[in-house]
């Protein structure tokens, strides 16, 4: 199964931003949303947006990134701009929009 793309857009931002090569940073990603108990495979823009907000910053902070606060809260604002596309991206639904489908809800 290939990763999510909400984490192949915070790993490309991550490249893009910082000194981390691409393999850095997607192992950064990959420890941040293991901390946060979620997988890289299903990780879902609102999900990320947690991560960053609760998790990322002290990886950043721990490999050297100078003010991962501020590159936080650029990856948030970035994402929600973004979010609904990466959603849609992504392919898959929630459990309650199936069950709202599947019961003529939508």
């Amino acid at each position: 199964m290939a990763d999510a793309p909400a984490f192949d857009w915070m790993c490309s931002r991550l490249e893009q931003d910082t000194s981390l090569d691409r393999l850095e940073a997607r192992g950064t990603v990959r420890l941040a949303l293991k901390s946060a108990g979620l997988d890289a495979r299903s990780v879902t823009p609102d999900q990320l947006k947690v991560v960053i907000d609760k998790v990322l910053e002290a990886e950043l902070t721990a490999r050297g990134i100078a003010d991962a606060g501020s590159l936080c809260a650029g990856f948030v604002t970035a994402l929600a701009s973004e979010g609904q596309q990466l959603a849609m991206a992504g392919g898959s639904e929630t459990p309650d929009a199936v069950f709202s489908r599947l019961g003529g809800g939508s």
